[in-house]
């Protein structure tokens, strides 16, 4: 039985030029960071331009973030971690997997209503979201012909 897996192919790229551009720019402000405060009542120190990279960091690494969404996909359940939050399934909690025009990424609606965001299958990868899509329907219609004749 064939497997499906995302990951958001622009979203990623983006995240990752911008989180480079974070550091590089926290630390050159940092760098400059030198001699007294327009006040003249403090003086910037070694300290302070350590954590001015250090905030870059974290700023870079909360950029990152947005690289982490994943799907995964088998005959049995299907696997989504988002940028917060992640969700094992099984296809017979799932009634379809829905990616509605206009919206920025897939979902999966559950048989008690509930709402999953796919945070991997974005609407920016055209070609490549749609194709992941259409493989996960796939499977989930396969499962519930499987359940059905189970059954």
């Amino acid at each position: 039985m064939p497997t499906v897996t995302a990951r958001p192919v622009k979203a990623t790229k983006v995240a990752w030029i911008l989180a480079v551009l974070v550091v590089v720019v926290f630390s050159a402000v940092a760098t400059t960071l030198r001699g007294p405060t327009d006040s003249g009542k403090s003086v910037f120190q070694t300290g302070d331009q350590v954590a001015m990279i250090g905030l870059g960091v974290l700023g870079a690494l909360g950029i990152l973030l947005f690289t982490r969404p994943r799907v995964s996909a088998d005959a049995d359940r299907i696997r989504i971690r988002n940028v917060i939050g992640s969700y094992e399934l099984p296809w017979d909690v799932v009634r379809s997997v829905e990616f509605r025009r206009g919206s920025p990424w897939a979902s999966l609606e559950l048989e008690n209503d509930d709402v999953v965001a796919v945070m991997a299958v974005q609407a920016a990868d055209k070609e490549y979201a749609v194709a992941a899509v259409r493989g996960l329907r796939a499977l989930l219609a396969t499962a519930h012909r499987t359940g059905s004749d189970a059954g």
